[in-house]
């Protein structure tokens, strides 16, 4: 079979870690960034946190790169990408309404390419974890957008891309379980992958929230629907329980854990109360099922809307590093983890 060539599985030197970054996620644009109550750089923070605690440097992440637009249509419609050169539809997905009257170049340029770049770094990501074992995105997990619509800020299925990806370039991967723990029901990836029994969905989610999509909640093989205010006790008890079932029941040859930050007690958004340590200890949960078993995992951030969500997510990367769950590379070489384009397929 003949694919369309692609920048985002080019070959990344071992001297790397499997954590992907650009500063190209970050969005900012006249201040219309803070009309939403997403940080819109978070990820950048995040980045910044790790490189204070000397766990990270520029040299050895692994520099993301921009989807497109034959990356994206292994997913998307064009009639969807088509609609996205339309500042109304932007604005309408991003709930961000003044992206309304803005020329559609400054939309491309200021708040899609940098959703395109974090996409690109879940594609890439996908790959980077089956030949490590893990790896991070920083940014991504648009778990609301599917094949033909988008919402709730995301305008890219990223998720959904770096599975197809993987199905179709990468062999021995026949199987992926999604693990959802944002606290909104990632209605996007259910729709893409509805009819796909290669895909198994676990999704644990405020069940008053939005999205509310019953259509999708088919999709789900393993629903945890949670009432307003749940504190860690019970929240962690459920993740552990039904994640141990979720991989017991069916072994994927990998995991996407969307580990949204939004269930942090005080978001705006998640109606949930887990404490930032209650979220490192989940986190962990997810790494320590997947290791136990040798399944390679993937982690995207996702949701997330309090400004102290970036050091939480730091905390945790770092934590799963303390815990022995992300291991190190050799990092004696500081040549750009930027991918060399030896395997432009």
């Amino acid at each position: 079979m003949l694919f369309h060539q692609t920048e985002l599985y080019a070959e990344v030197p071992a001297t790397c870690l499997p954590i992907v970054y650009s500063p190209e996620y970050n969005i900012t644009f006249m201040g219309l960034e803070k009309l939403h109550p997403f940080d819109a750089g978070k990820w950048g923070k995040v980045i910044r946190f790790l490189k204070e605690e000397q766990f990270i440097t520029d040299e050895i992440i692994v520099l993301a790169r921009e989807a497109s637009e034959a990356d994206l249509l292994v997913v998307h419609t064009a009639r969807y990408l088509n609609r996205l050169k339309w500042s109304l539809v932007v604005a309408t997905i991003t709930e961000i309404p003044p992206v309304l009257f803005l020329p559609n170049f400054l939309v491309q340029r200021k708040v899609l390419k940098p959703l395109r770049t974090q996409t690109g770094g879940t594609i890439m990501a996908g790959k980077l974890a089956m030949d490590r074992g893990w790896a991070i995105n920083v940014g991504g997990g648009f778990h609301h957008c599917s094949s033909d619509k988008g919402g709730g800020f995301c305008a890219y299925a990223d998720i959904t891309l770096a599975i197809k990806f993987l199905f179709e370039r990468v062999e021995g991967v026949a199987r992926a379980t999604i693990i959802d723990l944002d606290a909104h029901q990632g209605n996007g990836h259910e729709r893409d992958f509805l009819e796909d029994r290669r895909v198994y969905i676990m999704d644990v989610y405020n069940r008053h929230i939005y999205p509310g999509d019953g259509y999708a909640k088919r999709a789900i093989k393993r629903k945890v629907e949670l009432e307003w205010g749940t504190e860690d006790m019970e929240y962690l008890q459920k993740v552990e329980l039904h994640s141990e079932g979720a991989l017991n029941e069916i072994r994927p040859d990998i995991i996407i854990y969307n580990a949204g930050t939004d269930i942090l007690d005080g978001d705006p958004l998640g109606g949930l109360a887990i404490s930032p340590q209650g979220i490192i200890k989940r986190d962990e949960i997810i790494f320590r099922a997947a290791r136990r078993r040798g399944i390679p995992i993937l982690m995207v951030t996702s949701g997330g809307y309090q400004k102290k969500t970036a050091r939480i997510i730091a905390d945790s990367i770092l934590n799963l590093h303390r815990q022995g769950l992300i291991g190190e590379e050799a990092v004696e070489d500081t040549s750009l983890c930027r991918p060399a384009l030896l395997s432009r397929l």
